[in-house]
């Protein structure tokens, strides 16, 4: 009934227009704004003055989700819309997107984000950077899953390699290869724009990674194991994303410095050609097989959590990693999980980690639903407004006007939450669902997984999640406690 009244109610919801419009306005009109670009679910803004931003009627105004205060300012929006509200906004604020209006003030502005220690800071960047491919990695992702399910459906027309059904499955692994087929390119592109390296020369270093002259040089090296090639110091993919990343950091630097002292009439020519050189050279002899052995060392450490034939590893392991994975967000660890991802499915051929932290967010559903209840009962009518309006957006995966409008500001309904999202998360684990790529989670990220199996299994583990959530901040939080909200 809750998720019907919210649908009539999205029907007289403010274009994205006007809302973009109205938070420019809120946050003290293009004036105060330096620069803003958006992630999945929010618009993030790179204030001036936040004196000047009234968080109040932000929160308030329909469209918006909630409003968290960072080193940026973020609206969160959902999925789609964020982008989409961006576009526009970086519009009316007359910038480019991502870019500052004054250089000088988007350098002060990142060093006054700069309390943050090095540590988080260096896994925002990560973020940064595959930020921008989420769309292609989600895409690529669905059509890939979409391509499983079709193998094991008819694998008859699969195996005879003709009609309409062979098509189609061919059809939905070439737009899903076209991407995760060149993932350490597109990482090498969007790394570049982050470091300031050329995107082109980024693209090249990553494809360097995946062309088979790796193994060429590796065996005249004495660095390859025809026997086991995987086991190699040196072969094609090793290193992964974190050595595509590493070397585009260094290529950055390395160009930056050859730009310095080479006359412009030259630059088109020399800077391109000696950075590659140099790079080129670290990037295959040290840095892949330095990075290769960390990838290595952390897929295997990942194994015998998350792969473990111990079922006991399996469910303590799986309830740990739900159930703590919403306090990470808080302290701005999650962004480290990102490479773990990329590296998963690199590797593995799927992330096993998302599905299971997936879970924390339908944790947040059920501990909500328990406190509408205790809210109706005991009469807080500004309560239940906030969970009717948050609770349809937490099924979809966009837990945040839930947790930052409702269980984190409570304190108790956010462990609790935590507590009830441990056991979807031990459940998942336990069936080893895994995923064609991550991306939103909650009901909408059915389709990535692998398997209709899985696609079950992660339901059922969204399901347990809401349930025990559910009952443990029903036990736990007491009516007075709701009312006095």
């Amino acid at each position: 009934m809750v998720f019907i009244k919210y649908l009539l109610k999205w029907g007289v919801r403010m274009t994205n227009q006007e809302l973009s419009k109205k938070i420019l306005e809120l946050v003290g009109g293009k004036e105060n704004v330096i620069s803003a670009f958006n992630c999945m679910t929010r618009l993030r803004i790179n204030i001036k003055d936040n004196s000047k931003v009234n968080v109040a009627e932000l929160k308030q105004l329909d469209g918006v989700l909630g409003v968290v205060k960072d080193s940026t300012l973020q609206v969160v929006l959902g999925p789609g819309k964020a982008k989409k509200v961006c576009d526009l906004f970086v519009k009316d604020a007359d910038m480019a997107k991502g870019e500052s209006l004054d250089w000088k003030q988007n350098k002060e502005a990142i060093k006054a984000g700069q309390h943050q220690n090095n540590f988080k800071m260096a896994l925002r960047t990560i973020a940064d950077i595959f930020i921008p491919m989420l769309p292609a990695i989600i895409a690529a992702g669905l059509f890939n899953g979409f391509a499983s399910l079709i193998g094991q459906l008819a694998p008859a027309q699969i195996a005879a390699k003709e009609g309409f059904i062979f098509i189609l499955q061919t059809v939905f692994s070439l737009i899903g290869g076209a991407f995760l087929g060149y993932f350490a390119i597109y990482t090498g592109i969007s790394a570049a724009r982050k470091f300031g390296a050329t995107p082109a020369l980024g693209g090249m270093l990553g494809a360097m990674s995946i062309m088979a002259q790796i193994n060429t040089i590796s065996t005249a090296l004495g660095l390859y194991n025809a026997d086991v090639p995987l086991n190699s110091i040196l072969t094609t993919g090793k290193g992964g994303i974190i050595g595509v990343i590493f070397g585009v950091w260094i290529l950055a630097k390395v160009e930056n410095a050859v730009r310095k002292h080479v006359p412009d009439v030259l630059d088109l020519i020399v800077t391109p050609l000696i950075s590659l050189l140099v790079v080129g050279v670290l990037f295959v002899l040290f840095i892949m097989p330095a990075t290769g052995f960390i990838s290595d060392w952390l897929v295997s450490a990942l194994s015998l959590l998350i792969n473990s034939s111990n079922p006991i590893i399996s469910v303590i392991s799986g309830y740990v990693l739900a159930a703590v994975f919403l306090p990470m967000v808080l302290l701005g660890l999650h962004h480290g999980l990102i490479p773990i991802y990329a590296i998963q499915l690199q590797q593995m051929g799927g992330v096993s980690l998302f599905p299971v932290l997936a879970m924390a967010g339908a944790g947040q559903v059920g501990a909500s639903i328990a406190i509408y209840l205790k809210a109706r009962k005991c009469g807080n009518t500004r309560l239940k407004k906030v969970i009717a309006g948050a609770l349809p957006a937490g099924f979809l995966g966009v837990g945040e006007p839930l947790i930052y409008g409702v269980t984190l500001p409570m304190g108790k309904p956010f462990i609790t939450a935590g507590l009830g999202a441990g056991f979807g998360g031990a459940f998942v684990m336990l069936m080893k669902v895994m995923a064609t790529a991550w991306g939103p989670s909650g009901l909408v990220a059915i389709p990535l997984m692998q398997t209709g199996s899985m696609m079950l299994y992660y339901l059922l583990g969204l399901v347990i999640s809401y349930v025990a959530g559910f009952i443990i901040t029903a036990m736990v939080i007491k009516e007075n406690e709701v009312a006095n909200v």
